[in-house]
């Protein structure tokens, strides 16, 4: 599979046999009010176990930097994805492999503006606008706003969310051609709870985009 694809909002080990290799485990980690929440001590039990070849990355909002220490050092995730504000304080190695989660607007007269790819790799565009919800809302996000941001910032590792499900990921993918597409909503049975039915069909859907373009 070509592209990155990261399972969001996993709340136990269930779903680790379906991650597809090259992608991402996403785990939300001590976000009140978030069906997905976890502790960071849960966190660090899952991250443990998520199988080689697959990044571990912490779903967090307005982290201070000793969260960002605690993440990395003790839960051992590999990225964390960053709703709201990024403190100071990090090294560069922490900033490198830290993930903004960028609100996409809902047209394309208005594009927010990306930090340097030098300093963020890896960009996260959701269509949350509020940093206390980050994600998993089942918004769907302005597909032609992030074709736009594409287009403007071309070669950028430009991960799409916001409402992906096994119906839209594929029409999703043809619109505003991301790097990486990132689910969590979409491929539940009930919040929090992870479908395997769902997460295959979803990456099913995935490799069909592919190959339209193969």
């Amino acid at each position: 599979m070509k592209t990155f694809v990261k399972l969001c909002g996993l709340t136990s080990t269930d779903p680790f046999a379906l991650l597809p290799g090259g992608g991402a485990a996403g785990f939300v980690v001590e976000v009140p009010g978030s069906p997905r929440s976890l502790s960071l001590e849960r966190a660090a039990a899952l991250v443990s176990a998520v199988p080689q070849g697959t990044e571990a990355w912490a779903v967090v909002v307005s982290p201070n930097a000793d969260r960002i220490h605690a993440l990395f050092d003790e839960v051992g995730v590999d990225r964390i994805q960053v709703y709201g504000s990024i403190p100071d304080g990090l090294d560069f190695l922490e900033r490198h492999h830290l993930v903004p989660s960028v609100p996409l607007p809902s047209d394309t007269t208005a594009l927010p503006p990306l930090p340097p790819a030098e300093e963020f790799p890896r960009i996260h565009l959701d269509s949350s606008t509020d940093p206390a919800r980050p994600g998993g809302t089942g918004h769907v996000a302005h597909w032609g706003a992030a074709a736009a941001l594409g287009e403007a910032y071309p070669g950028r590792k430009l991960i799409l969310a916001g409402g992906l499900t096994p119906e839209n990921v594929g029409e999703a993918l043809r619109q505003a051609r991301p790097w990486g597409v990132d689910t969590s909503s979409g491929v539940e049975s009930s919040p929090g709870v992870k479908s395997p039915d769902r997460i295959r069909a979803f990456l099913q859907a995935v490799e069909a985009a592919e190959a339209e373009h193969a």
